[in-house]
């Protein structure tokens, strides 16, 4: 057995990096991770305060992440990071990413994968040359009881899936914010640093990963409107598709930024031949479970009634609240557990390997491609083969 906390690296993070928190939070949170070291800004000075002010020995706080790979690399087998949390914005995801891989270390990345599909697929064939493993931070599918519902799906109770339907609404673009010296709002916006889509790009594909976790089935066509609604600004803040899905399941997608109100209350319903499922983040410990012939149950995280999976990814008796960091938390355990199972020749429980990898990455950046493709094209429906 590996005997210790695994050791993790951190690129991006910075100051005024909202997500890197996150991750440094979620990380630990379990007791099985260490930050180690990191590169935490491309601006030499903004990556030294943040070391400090998270009480990392100087030598192990880097200027750039080809230095910090490459540092980490020639230290120890005892003392080197084992993997490295990536947390930049979109267009420095996949250099960062295959370095780490071809220098011997597992990565967790967050969404989307990379900068375009074309990056994706090749860190899909790295990743695989590299036997490391990979986790893609797509928070949502954390949640116990959103993992309850995919294993209710998948087991048949609901018999055939026929629709989908999955929104993401938030409202904090319905003003021009990258203009005010936002930093969150000026990437975010920004095709350089974004790539082809905004709000798509950004929360829709949460949304999508979602609606083909859940049900279990891949979308095959999509038929997208897809809206720039502030004035002036230069990627998507708003969009809704409609989606095939393989085995003729049919569902809608929804993701805007200019729902004014509206915070990040993401939901998804399923339905089958006998009843369906809702589940959404602002009531996360809830699943209801609806029937043609009876009522509506309401399941709640924590019940003894539930799965292996959900269970495994509770840490409270029922009625205490877990939310959001716990389910981003959730993605890193389960990595953690498959890590270390790799390191001792052992298998990882089943429940560990439940966390999103390249594969989803992948998915991802061609459902954001295909998507505004579809929105600027008249003929709208368009494939999604890969």
């Amino acid at each position: 057995m590996i005997p210790r906390k695994l050791r993790m690296g951190m690129i991006g993070g910075g100051p005024g990096s909202f997500i890197g928190a996150i991750h440094r939070i979620a990380a630990i949170m379990d007791g099985e991770i260490e930050l180690v070291c990191g590169a935490f800004s491309s601006d030499a000075e903004k990556s030294k305060q943040t070391g400090v002010s998270l009480y990392l020995p100087p030598g192990r706080v880097y200027s750039s992440y080809p230095e910090m790979i490459r540092g980490e690399a020639a230290l120890a087998e005892n003392e080197r990071m084992d993997f490295v949390s990536i947390v930049t914005p979109n267009h420095l995801h996949f250099e960062p990413a295959k370095l780490a891989l071809e220098s011997g270390f597992h990565v967790v990345l967050d969404k989307p994968v990379t900068f375009n599909s074309a990056e994706a697929k090749e860190l899909k064939v790295i990743r695989e040359k590299s036997g490391k493993l990979f986790c893609l931070t797509h928070t949502y599918t954390g949640y116990p009881m959103v993992k309850e519902a995919r294993q209710q799906v998948l087991s048949g109770t609901f018999g055939r899936i026929r629709k989908v339907y999955v929104e993401y609404p938030q409202g904090w673009l319905s003003a021009s914010l990258e203009n005010s010296g936002n930093k969150q709002a000026g990437w975010r916006t920004d095709p350089l640093k974004s790539g082809v889509a905004g709000a798509i790009g950004d929360i829709g594909t949460h949304a999508f990963n979602l609606a083909e976790y859940v049900s279990g089935l891949k979308v095959k066509m999509i038929c997208a409107d897809i809206n720039a609604v502030v004035k002036g600004r230069k990627l998507d803040d708003d969009g809704a598709a409609l989606l095939k899905f393989e085995q003729g399941a049919s569902g809608v997608l929804m993701a805007t930024q200019v729902a004014a109100g509206e915070e990040n209350n993401i939901k998804i319903r399923v339905y089958g031949e006998k009843g369906g499922i809702e589940w959404k983040q602002d009531d996360a410990n809830t699943l209801l479970v609806k029937w043609q012939d009876k009522p509506t149950e309401c399941w709640k995280a924590g019940a003894g009634y539930l799965g292996s999976f959900a269970k495994h990814n509770c840490r409270t008796p029922a009625g205490h609240p877990e939310g959001y960091l716990e389910a981003f938390a959730n993605h890193y355990r389960n990595f953690a557990g498959c890590v270390k199972a790799k390191m001792n020749g052992d298998t990882p429980g089943e429940e560990w390997l439940d966390f999103p990898g390249i594969e989803d990455g992948v998915r991802g950046m061609l459902f954001i491609e295909k998507a505004i493709e579809s929105g600027k094209s008249d003929m709208k429906w368009i494939s999604l083969d890969e």
